[in-house]
């Protein structure tokens, strides 16, 4: 009998899978944790580990996924617009999801982190701008969504270098008006 991904006892097992890599990321780099591993942690065969995903890599980007999207509660942000809140909301989400990777997981997988970053923020980021400009060309709001998507990303790693000096909502806050004003086709 198969079953369909979306089974309630199938979700619990995809999240038991994940939860333990996560757990076994904290005691271990990333390049020493192994499927027997995950599946000891988690007590499945391998099987069901491939089952879910098609390997370790496979299942560090979709548990990096998944706590991005818990973190930026992606729902929350589909009847806003873009504005001075959810600018700052974003990347106070990101700053904090950043800031709670393991660096042992981190290390070497810079590329891929910030790939699921930018994808997540330029889902929401057309989201809104579809909500708040629906006349608008789709591709034009597709760009746009790029744009923010690799700026809010670029400020959140430029912030982490100062992080001791400002709080991300400070460390936004002066570029707001220009971003605002240019998402509103006028000069700051």
């Amino acid at each position: 009998m198969t079953r369909s991904k979306t089974d309630p006892r199938v979700l619990r097992t995809r999240k038991l899978i994940m939860d333990s890599f996560i757990q076994l990321s904290e005691k271990k780099e990333f390049k020493d944790i192994t499927i027997k591993d995950i599946t000891t942690e988690a007590m499945i065969n391998r099987a069901t580990f491939y089952y879910h995903f098609e390997d370790i890599y496979d299942l560090l980007e979709k548990s990096l996924s998944e706590v991005l999207l818990i973190k930026l509660d992606g729902d929350d942000y589909q009847a806003k617009i873009v504005d001075e809140e959810t600018i700052t909301s974003l990347l106070l989400a990101i700053t904090t999801f950043q800031q709670s990777l393991s660096n042992r997981c981190h290390r070497g997988y810079e590329d891929t982190i910030a790939r699921i970053i930018r994808e997540q923020l330029e889902v929401i980021f057309y989201k809104l701008l579809s909500n708040q400009h629906p006349s608008q060309e789709k591709q034009g709001l597709e760009v746009m969504a790029a744009i923010l998507s690799w700026g809010i990303y670029g400020a959140s790693v430029e912030w982490s270098r100062n992080s001791e000096k400002i709080t991300p909502e400070a460390f936004i806050h002066s570029a707001i008006p220009y971003i605002i004003s240019g998402l509103n086709g006028k000069q700051a």
